[in-house]
């Protein structure tokens, strides 16, 4: 593991591996760099990668009182520590951070957006589902919290959830179910203002699950329509976490974009 200092002070750490340009991985809400684990024999093998763990779990540190823009910090610095443009690939809440950090750095050469969660109408969430994890939390339960996240929010089906508690980084995510109720909060209250990116240039892919709820198509659209150099890539039959369910083609959509090389400039 190696580590950055943040904005505000907070060490920031990350696994690095492979070899060749560097990748930036963010993953989302209850994981740690770990989640990408089964993904790194395949990423190493064109890319130095740079798994972070987002603040609050893992090799990283956290801060008194939360708020969502020091990790956009986090991500510039890591970005800006690295000495040439890196690729950037943001999941989820991770996705949110990785596309708000284009305004905060200029050394991001393309980015992969997986579903951010931003809010295009009403609450992102059902009524009441902050306040039954935080009772879950309060006594203890914080397996129980990672299950009803998966349930209620991320609406992921009976079998996708057994599939991700077998695997070894379950453990994990229970240690970072204190970080789930904060970041349910704050990203509810998020405004995602498209003015503000008329002017990032990177080029961006966004991948949407085929099978995923309306929230998650309808953020999609937003910052497609918003982004200048932007595409959208469905992944027919998933939802919310293919890079589980269906390693090889979230691998192909990933690979085919980053490698591809870049449009000439006019």
């Amino acid at each position: 593991m190696h580590t950055v200092i943040s904005k505000d002070g907070t060490t920031i750490a990350f696994a690095r591996s492979g070899k060749g340009s560097p990748l930036i991985l963010v993953h989302g809400t209850t994981a740690d760099h770990t989640r990408w684990n089964p993904l790194l024999p395949q990423l190493e093998a064109h890319f130095t990668v740079y798994a972070i763990d987002r603040r609050g779990r893992g090799g990283s540190g956290d801060a008194p009182g939360y708020a969502i823009e020091r990790e956009f910090d986090d991500l510039a610095a890591v970005a800006d520590a690295i000495g040439e443009a890196a690729l950037l690939l943001g999941h989820s809440y991770g996705a949110v951070c990785a596309l708000e950090a284009l305004l905060r750095t200029s050394n991001i050469r393309k980015v992969v957006l997986y579903e951010p969660p931003i809010r295009t109408t009403g609450s992102l969430y059902p009524p009441g589902t902050i306040e039954r994890l935080q009772a879950l939390l309060d006594v203890g339960d914080r397996d129980g919290v990672v299950s009803t996240f998966f349930r209620e929010v991320v609406r992921a089906p009976e079998e996708e959830l057994r599939m991700l508690r077998s695997l070894p980084n379950w453990g994990a995510r229970v240690a970072a179910a204190h970080t789930i109720p904060r970041e349910m909060r704050i990203n509810d209250e998020y405004r995602f203002e498209p003015a503000r990116f008329s002017a990032v240039r990177v080029p961006t892919l966004l991948l949407l699950g085929g099978s995923s709820p309306p929230l998650f198509k309808d953020a999609v659209e937003a910052v497609h329509a918003a982004l200048p150099v932007a595409r959208v890539a469905a992944l027919p039959g998933q939802q919310h976490t293919a890079m589980n369910t269906a390693p090889e083609l979230f691998l192909r959509e990933v690979l085919d974009f980053f490698l591809e090389p870049a449009a000439p400039k006019r």
